[in-house]
């Protein structure tokens, strides 16, 4: 039997490509598509596992290790959380793939050799299929609506500061977010702090009042230039409140007001 290692190499980035994209389609990863690309080619290294000898158990930990490599080089590290979350949709993600293919070659192939096995009657995978898609239907189903639900309030943003540095982040809609300053009324988003370098010089401040479950302080705040917010478009007139605190959602840099959402494109 011939193998051609370039078709191989090829249909395999080709799907990797496909699955990483995926992910970062239903989780709204804020990633670029050379992190992608770069991160298919990585997952094309298990095709050299068909040329090296190692046990089952080597090359499943080799998988496993190749996979999390995927996924750091295609969306980065935030956190654990945020890491195996990307991790359990790429591997979701490649079984539902994998399915898909198997039941067409079993479906549509009148002769095969491998893993597929044809008995008088009907195939013990055409009955377990049938048997298992209502459950795997179901689950899908719901999972998908519990991710539409949660993910259709996370938007990728450009902040576009006053020295020309424009910050990419993944921002999480916060409807109960109503910050502004009292004084000119402008909105107040809430981003991670270890994200801008602290140049006052270049990042004039101000310390705006709040309250918040009986706490009542100063939010330092710096004044950008506009904002993009991918669907939405362009705004400006308001502040970036920087937080100490890391922001406790999956994946998220910043908490948007949903003021900015509102209002009309510049």
């Amino acid at each position: 039997m011939k193998i051609y290692v370039d078709l191989v190499l090829i249909l395999n980035f080709l799907f990797d490509l496909l699955l990483l994209f995926g992910v970062g389609v239903i989780l709204r990863r804020q990633t670029e598509l050379k992190r992608l690309l770069f991160g298919a080619i990585m997952g094309s290294v298990t095709i050299l596992s068909m040329f090296i000898e190692m046990s089952s158990f080597t090359l499943f930990w080799v998988k496993i290790i190749i996979s999390v490599l995927m996924v750091l080089i295609a969306f980065g590290y935030h956190d654990l959380k945020y890491t195996l979350k990307n991790l359990f949709y790429l591997y979701t993600s490649s079984i539902l793939l994998g399915g898909f293919l198997y039941f067409l070659n079993l479906q549509c192939s009148y002769q095969h050799e491998g893993l597929i096995f044809y008995f008088h009657g009907l195939s013990v995978n055409v009955i377990v299929l049938f048997l298992m898609s209502p459950i795997i239907i179901y689950a899908y189903v719901r999972q998908g609506l519990e991710l539409k639900n949660h993910y259709s309030n996370y938007y990728n943003i450009d902040i576009y500061l006053k020295n020309g540095e424009v910050i990419p982040v993944t921002a999480f809609l916060d409807t109960g977010n109503h910050l502004e300053d009292p004084y000119q009324k402008r909105p107040i988003i809430l981003l991670n702090q270890s994200l801008v370098k602290l140049d006052y010089q270049i990042h004039p401040f101000v310390l705006v009042p709040y309250d918040a479950l009986n706490y009542h302080g100063l939010l330092k705040c710096i004044v950008p230039e506009k904002i993009f917010i991918q669907g939405v478009g362009f705004r400006d007139h308001f502040l970036v409140g920087l937080s100490n605190e890391k922001i406790q959602i999956d994946g998220v840099d910043c908490i948007l007001n949903s003021r900015l959402v509102e209002r009309e494109e510049l």
